[in-house]
């Protein structure tokens, strides 16, 4: 038979085990977004420098090219993570199926 404080803690586990799924999943929402965010921010830049005269750009030229270089570090982290993502979200999910399975187990020996 099972203690209480057994399959208590099976249950809390188990919610811990359910919330670090949902917050992987809040993440891929948020690096999508993130992505899409950077992706019209470029894209809205590209589509205003052509409505201005180059001579009149060169006062904020110096910096395009640092810019550039940061925006592009940021999506290929934002990529990286998210090529990641799958993996640990499919291991989150294999732990959640891991404490149901605890807990139901503890529940029965307890009952």
């Amino acid at each position: 038979m099972a203690r209480t404080d057994d399959v208590e803690t099976a249950y809390f586990a188990l919610l811990r085990a359910r919330e670090e799924v949902t917050s992987l999943q809040r993440w891929e929402e948020y690096l999508r977004a993130e992505r899409a965010r950077i992706d019209a921010f470029v894209a809205a830049g590209r589509e205003l420098d052509g409505s201005v005269d180059r001579r009149l750009r060169r006062a904020l030229g110096h910096n395009d090219g640092p810019l550039g270089e940061v925006l592009e570090q940021r999506r290929r982290l934002l990529a990286d993570e998210l090529h990641r993502l799958p993996e640990r979200v499919e291991a989150a999910e294999r732990f959640v199926a891991a404490c149901e399975a605890e807990h139901d187990a503890l529940k029965r020996r307890s009952a």
